[in-house]
């Protein structure tokens, strides 16, 4: 199935990096928490072959999700990988034995982090790493310049092709590009978390990619009573709608949610092709 049927078609994030803007996100291949393996593995290695077959060509994934066990997994499902499959990973944090998430962004930590990548998605070089920066839904503080740098390192070693950042600010991500050029940016946003809606539009302008994580509310799943009273209208899931109107807010929005079933991404993949009408924008865009 050609991947261009997809909703939303594809985006150039950089020369030769072509995805689709309807991706997948691996995180809930592993366990709950997303810590420890999956209950039925096979299941989890029929989505990532699902999505595969519907044209997907944008993944991502950390070692860290598990840990270790999403990337093993997608090994398992699709090495040797199709030519037009890109996959994203992102380092900068650890899991602990209590499932936390530490940082982990000394350069010592990063050079590990992206060789437990590379080894074990089964790659010679990673096509684009994200430095995790933030906590788990807003960016923090401070500099980014030593770990960016590392990271910046790796890539002119051939390691890495290209870079991006997770959780941060638009300071921060001004800090990074004066270091090396950044393709994407990957940040907590969704039909009713709009804090980088500004931010969306600047790096619009400059061709660089947006990806909003937890696009559908993260672990809890967005309650609006506007978004179920213009989902009803459509005949559609509020899930589709908000999918939809991601895709519809800025032609950068790259989407990646995730799910453990063939079925949800099935759903997933024909609700983001709902079409909303300027009047629908209008409701839900209130919500923000």
């Amino acid at each position: 199935m050609a991947a261009q049927i997809l909703p939303g078609g594809t985006f150039t994030m950089a020369e030769g990096l072509t995805v689709t803007r309807m991706g997948y996100g691996a995180m809930q291949l592993a366990g709950p928490g997303v810590f420890g393996p999956p209950k039925d593995r096979d299941a989890a290695i029929a989505v990532l072959r699902e999505a595969i077959e519907l044209g997907i060509t944008h993944i991502d994934t950390s070692d860290y999700y598990g840990p270790y066990v999403t990337n093993e997994i997608i090994r398992e499902a699709l090495h040797p990988y199709p030519d037009e499959l890109h996959i994203v990973t992102k380092v900068g944090a650890l899991r602990d034995a209590d499932g936390g998430w530490p940082h982990a962004r000394s350069p010592e930590q990063l050079r590990q982090a992206v060789h437990d990548n590379l080894d074990r998605l089964g790659l010679d070089a990673l096509d684009v790493v994200n430095l995790r920066v933030g906590g788990f839904d807003s960016p923090e503080p401070g500099s980014i310049a030593e770990p960016f740098t590392a990271l910046a390192q790796m890539q002119q070693e051939g390691l890495i092709k290209h870079l991006g950042v997770s959780t941060v600010s638009a300071e921060q991500i001004a800090e990074a590009q004066s270091i090396a050029p950044i393709v994407c940016v990957q940040n907590f946003y969704n039909l009713a978390q709009r804090a980088d809606d500004a931010l969306i539009e600047s790096l619009a302008a400059q061709g660089i990619a947006y990806v909003p994580y937890f696009p559908l509310g993260g672990f809890t799943p967005l309650q609006s009573g506007t978004l179920e009273a213009v989902a009803a209208r459509l005949q559609a899931t509020p899930m589709s709608v908000a999918l939809a109107w991601l895709l519809q807010r800025s032609e950068s929005i790259l989407l990646i949610p995730g799910t453990s079933s063939v079925a949800h991404l099935r759903e997933n993949i024909k609700g983001a092709a709902l079409v909303l009408s300027e009047s629908d924008l209008t409701e839900l865009n209130s919500i923000g």
